[in-house]
């Protein structure tokens, strides 16, 4: 009899245990917090510059829809290196999220390289039609075979000609000049076919270049004229328009593994999010920069573009790998 009692202490003891495990693990108890997430963010243009807005609207998305726990820090101003550097770092996992040109990502996403290509959208509508369709998605998903991650594109205008001491508004007037590019075969390619010289440099040098007179002059978009202040050396601007290379907002593959399923949705709706805003604060800051430009002292030419397109065209040959998606991206209407 006493050792059924103390059966039965036991028993109500044993159930009274497990009771108490059961009830830690039902839905009454507030599930553990999940741990908090930085990511480190780069780009090379200043502060107040369109990318660089488009990246902290994504940081603010982000903390918004995760009540702080995904927190996006944004470095600008090239901070953490310029967009070689920034590459490479967000491979191995040093740099979370970046903000690039397409050109360089030529070397991990072969395809990409087709996109600067001269005069090769009809204009912006068409580029976007592009972009946000299937072969632009499809050129981000290659970059996971580099370890990087494509989240999404940012507007960067159409890229001109600027010079210091004669306006390129025709082939025959860049003879001789010697034009800044980026490390891009194509771009090299495009102004050497027009008859300058071609000199690839990265973007911070090219202000002292322009001083020293290592360069004549340079190409890309009225934002970066204006905010990189190329126009205290260059007083002509000829919107010839020969490329619109989108810049891309890419991810380190090793910290994009490391999120959850449900984070990793998270983080490529908030760039994607992101990108729709950037492109309406590119449109209000062109229009600001060429006015700005103007006041400034600029002399802003608009050449006839059909000269530069036809002088280009040969160089579709000397790209055979980008025939098939040359030939896509054309027939999209």
């Amino acid at each position: 009899m006493r050792r059924l009692k103390w059966m039965t202490v036991g028993l109500l003891g044993l159930f009274a245990a497990t009771t108490f495990l059961v009830g830690c693990g039902s839905s009454s108890q507030a599930p553990a917090a999940k741990k908090e997430i930085v990511l480190k963010a780069a780009d090379n243009q200043p502060e107040d510059y369109p990318t660089v807005m488009g990246l902290k609207k994504m940081a603010q998305l982000l903390d918004e829809r995760t009540q702080g726990r995904i927190k996006m820090q944004v470095y600008s101003g090239g901070q953490l290196g310029g967009e070689k550097e920034s590459i490479e770092m967000t491979q191995m996992g040093t740099i979370a999220i970046d903000r690039v040109n397409s050109a360089p990502l030529a070397s991990f996403s072969p395809q990409m390289g087709a996109l600067s290509m001269p005069f090769l959208f009809r204009d912006a509508t068409h580029l976007w039609k592009v972009l946000d369709g299937d072969i632009g998605k499809g050129m981000l998903k290659e970059l996971e075979k580099s370890n990087l991650i494509g989240l999404t594109y940012y507007d960067s205008g159409s890229r001109s000609f600027y010079t210091k001491t004669k306006a390129i508004n025709s082939p025959a007037d860049a003879q001789g000049q010697k034009i800044r590019v980026q490390q891009s075969k194509i771009f090299v390619d495009t102004v050497n076919t027009l008859g300058a010289s071609a000199t690839a440099m990265g973007y911070g040098e090219v202000y002292s270049g322009l001083q020293t007179g290592i360069i004549d002059g340079a190409e890309n978009n009225p934002p970066s004229l204006w905010s990189a202040k190329h126009f205290e050396v260059c007083k002509y601007f000829a919107l010839d328009e020969h490329a619109m290379v989108p810049e891309t907002v890419i991810m380190s593959k090793k910290i994009w593994d490391t999120l959850s399923p449900d984070d990793q949705k998270i983080v490529m709706q908030a760039a994607i999010d992101s990108g729709v805003y950037q492109r309406q604060v590119w449109a209000e800051y062109t229009t600001k920069s060429l006015n700005d430009l103007k006041d400034k002292g600029v002399i802003i030419s608009n050449p006839d573009k059909a000269a530069f397109r036809k002088a280009v065209e040969p160089m579709y040959a000397n790209y055979p790998e980008y025939k098939d998606v040359i030939a896509q991206i054309q027939a999209v209407q």
